[in-house]
């Protein structure tokens, strides 16, 4: 039976595009889930094998909804990661005369989009009032089917390709070094091409009333020489100031270093739950 997997749609986002690169060369059916939570609900009732998601970007940080999905709602690994670059573009409907800048009226996109490209909206579009959607995918579709209004749409250089659209602006993000980190996500072992970069990531509760635990916990990996490329603290909602640690780790997990790690972390009266071991992936244009 062919395998499935959801990713934010609809068509034409970028986690379809990170799908696709994600699973380049399986027989894998990828399927458009209306919103993040929708995605990995899917995954996690069976509905679909695999799931695609946004974790961070450069410019606008973590996706909160995503982290904390992964880590209150459900328990679902993580299988790989992708890191795929990112360019904003202006799109408006497809009309016989070109609408102007300063006619636009609103402006539809997903809030990290949006927040991409401030800089570009102050000093072109300081009139335009903004609309937030479940995607960029989604903005470009409704702008689209309503080429009677003077909207606009903020979405990625596939969209003019799928919907009736034409680029108002190209390259519109307030910085060219624009990435999102991709996680696929998945109950079952799925055959991913190897990569020179592998991480494993973990999630950290501290003991209440151990002063200089944090600390602890990070020299549990500073002696042994293992390289940690983020730390995130992120509510547990059980109290105020009540805080998990998401920890992304540069190396696979092995048989020695990091279980020894933990066990030293656990000693300390930390709970360490292992989110995954996965490859990490740059995304390179074909």
């Amino acid at each position: 039976m062919e395998k499935k997997l959801a990713f934010l749609g609809p068509h034409g986002t970028f986690s379809e595009e990170a799908a696709l690169a994600l699973t380049a060369g399986l027989q894998i059916q990828r399927l458009p889930y209306p919103s993040i939570i929708d995605v990995i609900v899917a995954v996690d009732k069976g509905e679909v094998d695999y799931g695609v998601v946004p974790i961070e970007n450069t410019i606008e940080g973590t996706v909160n909804t995503a982290l904390d999905w992964l880590i209150h709602e459900v328990d679902l690994p993580i299988m790989g990661e992708l890191a795929l670059p990112i360019s904003q573009h202006l799109l408006v409907a497809k009309r016989e005369e070109q609408l102007e800048l300063s006619a636009i009226e609103r402006i539809l996109s997903h809030p990290h989009a949006i927040a991409q490209c401030h800089n570009f909206i102050r000093e072109h579009l300081p009139q335009a009032v903004i609309e937030y959607t479940n995607s960029t995918a989604k903005a470009a579709q409704t702008v689209s089917e309503h080429p009677e209004e003077p909207w606009a749409a903020i979405g990625t250089r596939l969209n003019p390709e799928i919907y009736p659209l034409s680029f108002a602006w190209q390259e519109i993000q307030d910085y060219s070094n624009n990435y999102t980190r991709f996680l696929l996500i998945g109950k079952e072992p799925l055959d991913l091409p190897s990569s020179s970069k592998e991480k494993t990531t973990i999630l950290v509760t501290l003991p209440e009333d151990f002063p200089g635990a944090l600390y602890q916990v990070l020299a549990a990996f500073a002696w042994r020489k293992i390289n940690l490329s983020k730390i995130e603290s992120r509510p547990t909602k059980k109290g105020l100031g009540s805080y998990y640690f998401v920890i992304d780790i540069e190396q696979k997990m092995d048989d020695v270093l990091l279980p020894g790690a933990f066990a030293e972390i656990e000693a300390l009266g930390c709970q360490v739950r292992q989110l995954g071991t996965y490859p990490f992936y740059m995304y390179k244009a074909t």
